[in-house]
């Protein structure tokens, strides 16, 4: 099969070549890939990281062509979305029942592929917060993938959206997708937050932790910045009176129980336009060095979506 490969002699460290087909498990589903998203970590350091002749990628969205041997999962046919770790820059990938699902028949599977590791951590990270309707909630990096996602399902929570962006040119398309302020920075902030979802770290995580409320919690997502989380004396007291401010930590891929479901209904929020993509860049996979290169430089804001030929 034609799949885009690790070489570490390509520009880019990448090439569009030829890779075995995949042999799948009892319990896997056999998806002809027809779109699939790009996310800043395996582009980062998958490329640097992987030996060659890797097939990389979390994200796609295809149609079964060959179902599951023990029945679970849809059918041949069947448009789907899916997630596994690797495998998704390719023409064919075998994928666990549990972590695809079926999406609506007119969906856009470009929009679709979009969906699993931004809209996923998004959606079950926000969860770690707890009930957030009434509350502050603040999201760092708010204008990567995950970001845009976080700022529309916290504000469909019903939380009171802060959202943090360097750009001042993105703070009206943040506030398009629900957020109720945009700052720079979040030592700008008066008024402390119940939670934060945060997909930066370094020292945007620790200012982010120092506007926490007593009782908030603080869930990192990302690490961007590529900088250390550096606590000063003092940091980790009590903030109103309360010492019970939590941190943590969280990763799709050790969260998959159910995940399935989330994926079928982010879908659909999707294709029915009730939940916004928020793809600033798409073209063909052989143009993937090109997408690569763009996230990596921080040209490309929201979702790169790179779609194969039918």
């Amino acid at each position: 099969m034609r799949a885009l490969v690790v070489d570490h002699a390509a520009p880019g460290n990448l090439v569009l070549g030829e890779a075995a087909d995949p042999t799948p498990a009892p319990n896997q589903a056999l998806v002809r890939v027809r779109a699939i998203s790009l996310n800043y970590g395996e582009v980062k350091f998958g490329l640097e990281n992987a030996p060659d002749g890797t097939v990389l990628g979390w994200d796609a969205a295809g149609v079964v062509v060959q179902a599951a041997a023990d029945g679970s999962g849809p059918a041949v046919g069947t448009p789907v979305v899916t997630l596994a770790d690797g495998g998704a820059w390719a023409e064919l990938r075998a994928v666990d029942t549990t972590m695809l699902s079926a999406v609506p028949a007119t969906a856009d599977l470009g929009a679709i592929s979009t969906l699993p590791v931004a809209a996923g951590t998004a959606l079950r990270a926000l969860r770690r917060l707890g009930p957030v309707i009434g509350r502050r909630v603040l999201v760092t990096g708010a204008t990567g993938g995950a970001g845009r996602y976080a700022v529309q399902l916290a504000a469909r929570g019903g939380a009171h959206v802060v959202a943090t962006a360097t750009n001042p040119d993105h703070a009206d398309g943040l506030r398009a997708l629900g957020a109720h302020e945009v700052v720079r920075d979040p030592e700008e902030l008066t008024e402390r937050v119940f939670g934060v979802l945060d997909m930066v770290g370094g020292p945007v995580l620790v200012k982010a932790f120092a506007v926490l409320e007593g009782g908030g919690t603080l869930v990192n997502i990302g690490h961007t910045t590529g900088e250390p989380e550096v606590f000063e004396f003092g940091a980790l007291l009590a903030t109103d009176g309360r010492h019970d401010k939590s941190l943590t930590t969280y990763y799709l891929l050790d969260d998959t129980v159910g995940l399935d479901r989330d994926l079928g209904w982010l879908a659909r929020e999707v294709a029915g336009g009730r939940l916004d993509p928020q793809i600033t860049w798409r073209g063909s996979w052989d143009q993937a060095v090109e997408a690569t290169r763009a996230l990596l430089e921080r040209r490309l804001h929201g979702k790169a979506v790179l779609e194969l030929p039918a």
